[in-house]
């Protein structure tokens, strides 16, 4: 199975081993690729952390048990040029972590009576060419619909209207419900459903009924107002200076809609377990909704995975754990959570590797693993 999933704008490699052996428990000789990280007495997650990180890196850890933090910690710079240290404030792109809070703005709308997961998309979005009339809203969430990865790079000034356009207009890969196929361009469908079906832009939809009720001030597009310094510079694979996200091409709102539904949302750590504990309880959707977004739903080809809304899920000796990626030319991200027993690991570097040196998608299974080993063992 294929942890790491990257936008349009992508490295040529995945990390091919790391979800196979998110087992926590299955013996290492029957992984697929290298072993589970060894575990050293009195090695903390700290201690684990600061051996794997790659030396140069800019980025942030988070782990949690539950409620509560374990650890948090920033390394290297999140702007090199300023001498600006990365720390558990810094705001950065999530990238594709942005799916869940897509697909839990879909269920919110369910459970406010605007909409059902079943609706034909033509219900919301207008006609519809023949042969997508039978594409509904829950083959957008699990990437079934059978539509194109994505339309174009991220940056291009594409409309919402446009968006749509090209979607309904490009050739679908296979036949509405028949396989799994990442489609960005369905997520950024979905985002345009929502603003048609509550009659609120995308990002003030969820701001209202996500992250005001989750107490998360950081994460967005254009609303928060972050200090610029708090905004973390991305680096390519030789160290120069990408920008910050919205230092590119973005519309007055937020990003253009290559992009809008389907990444690039900012947040931080701190946000992120804001999420988990939102997750954890009703806040921000009702039991039965909030469980459908871990559901299996759809079988992920050449894995043991299933996709669920938004996430990609496992079942495993220790409960099912679920998570998502994120990636693109500069940085990478993930975010797992085991759902028995509330352990969270967030991780987000502003540069994902250095030519000749190392490569974050070489240790994100050593990574992540390591980290919710040692978060369960009480190793904090």
């Amino acid at each position: 199975m294929v942890l790491y999933r990257s936008s349009r704008r992508h490295f040529g490699t995945t990390v091919a081993g790391v979800a196979a052996l998110l087992t926590l428990g299955v013996p290492a000789a029957e992984s697929r690729s290298r072993s589970r990280p060894a575990r050293q007495d009195g090695d903390t997650v700290a201690d684990f952390v600061r051996r794997t990180w790659p030396e140069g890196a800019g980025g942030t850890v988070l782990a949690a048990r539950g409620t509560e933090p374990v650890y948090c910690s920033g390394f290297g710079a999140s702007d090199r040029a300023a001498g600006t240290p990365a720390s558990c404030r810094t705001v950065y792109d999530v990238m594709s972590v942005t799916k869940q809070f897509t697909a839990a703005a879909v269920l919110k709308l369910e459970v406010l009576g605007r909409l059902r997961v079943s609706d034909p998309i033509g219900r919301h979005l207008g006609p519809v060419p023949d042969d997508k009339r039978a594409v509904t809203i829950e083959h957008l969430l699990t990437h079934t619909s059978g539509l194109v990865e994505g339309l174009g790079d991220d940056y291009d000034p594409l409309s919402r209207e446009e968006l749509v356009r090209g979607a309904l207009a490009s050739r679908l890969r296979s036949a509405p419900g028949a396989e799994f196929r990442y489609s960005n361009t369905g997520y950024s469908l979905l985002a345009a459903i929502v603003e048609k079906a509550s009659g609120e832009g995308y990002e003030p939809f969820l701001a209202r009924h996500l992250f005001a009720p989750a107490g998360m001030t950081r994460t967005g597009y254009v609303l928060p107002r972050w200090p610029r310094h708090l905004v973390a510079v991305e680096y390519d694979s030789r160290g120069r200076a990408k920008g910050r996200p919205f230092d590119h091409p973005w519309a007055a709102d937020g990003p253009y809609w290559n992009l809008r539904g389907n990444g690039g949302m900012l947040s931080t750590a701190g946000d992120m377990l804001r999420w988990h504990r939102a997750l954890l309880d009703e806040r921000i959707l009702p039991a039965r909704a909030r469980d459908r977004l871990f559901a299996p739903h759809v079988p992920e080809p050449g894995s043991e995975s299933f996709y669920g809304y938004g996430w990609s899920v496992r079942d495993t000796p220790d409960g099912r754990l679920a998570w998502h990626d994120g990636g693109n030319d500069w940085s990478l991200a993930l975010l797992g959570r085991s759902l028995r027993d509330g352990v969270l690991v967030f991780w987000v570097s502003n540069q994902a590797r250095r030519d000749g040196k190392w490569n974050l998608e070489d240790r994100a299974e050593e990574l992540t693993l390591g980290i919710i080993e040692r978060v369960r063992a009480g190793d904090a």
